[in-house]
C-alpha cells in the first residue's frame, strides 16, 4: 500500500491526523444526540472521545479493516470542523466512506469537499476499485452529498439496521474506480 501524505489540502480545507488539542471541539460534537442520530451508536462520553481521538490520530493504514479518520480543519478558520472516514473493507480494492461534521460546518459543502479528496487518494493513489457509503433512509443530508459525489444508489435494504430502539431501511451508495476516472478525468474515456 502506497504511503498516505498528510496533510491533504483542497481548495478551501485541510485534512489531517487528529491531535491532542482537537479533544475538546471533537467531544464538543461528538456528544451531541444530533450528531449521533444517524450513527449505529450514541453520543461520546468525555472519556469516550478521549478514546476514539486516540484510536484515530495513531490510525495505520496497512491492511483490510483499517481505517483513515482524518480531521477536517478550514484553512480561513483553524479548528476541528468536523472528520472524513475511510474504511478498508474486506475483499480487492474495496473501501467505504463516512463523515461527520460539527453543527456550525453543515450545510456549506464542506463534507462533501472532505469525501471528493478522501475518494480521489482512494482511487488515484490506493488503487481502490470500489467505494459505497451505507446511510439510514431517512439521513436525507448524507444522501445529497453522495450525490454530489456522483454515487449511485446502489441498493435499498428495508428494516435492516436496529439501533436506538427501532428498525431502520439502510440505502447503500456506490462509485467505481471506472466512474470516478469518467467523471474527473473525461479525456480518459475510452472511444468505440
Amino acid at each position: 500500500m502506497p504511503e498516505i501524505e498528510l496533510p491533504i489540502i483542497t481548495d478551501r480545507l485541510i485534512l489531517r491526523r487528529f491531535e491532542a488539542e482537537d479533544l475538546e471541539r471533537f467531544h464538543g460534537y461528538q456528544s451531541l444526540p444530533e450528531t449521533a442520530r444517524f450513527l449505529l451508536r450514541n453520543e461520546l462520553t468525555k472519556t469516550k472521545s478521549m478514546e476514539v481521538l486516540g484510536r484515530y490520530a495513531n490510525f495505520e493504514f496497512n491492511q483490510e479493516g483499517d481505517w483513515i479518520c482524518l480531521a477536517i480543519e478550514r484553512k480561513d478558520q483553524p479548528g476541528l470542523m468536523g472528520e472524513v472516514v475511510l474504511k478498508w473493507l474486506e475483499g480487492t480494492g474495496q473501501g467505504e466512506l463516512g463523515w461527520i461534521l460539527h453543527p456550525e460546518a453543515r450545510g456549506h459543502g464542506i463534507a462533501t469537499e472532505a469525501a471528493e479528496a478522501v475518494m480521489k487518494l482512494a482511487f488515484e493513489k490506493l488503487a481502490f476499485h470500489r467505494i459505497d457509503a451505507k446511510l439510514d433512509a431517512l439521513n436525507t443530508g448524507s444522501a445529497g452529498i453522495c450525490k454530489r459525489l456522483g454515487m449511485r444508489l446502489e441498493a435499498t435494504l428495508v428494516d435492516n439496521w436496529h439501533y436506538k430502539g427501532q428498525w431502520a431501511t439502510e440505502n447503500i451508495y456506490a462509485i467505481l474506480d471506472s466512474e470516478w476516472r469518467t467523471r474527473h478525468h473525461p479525456w480518459t474515456r475510452t472511444i468505440s
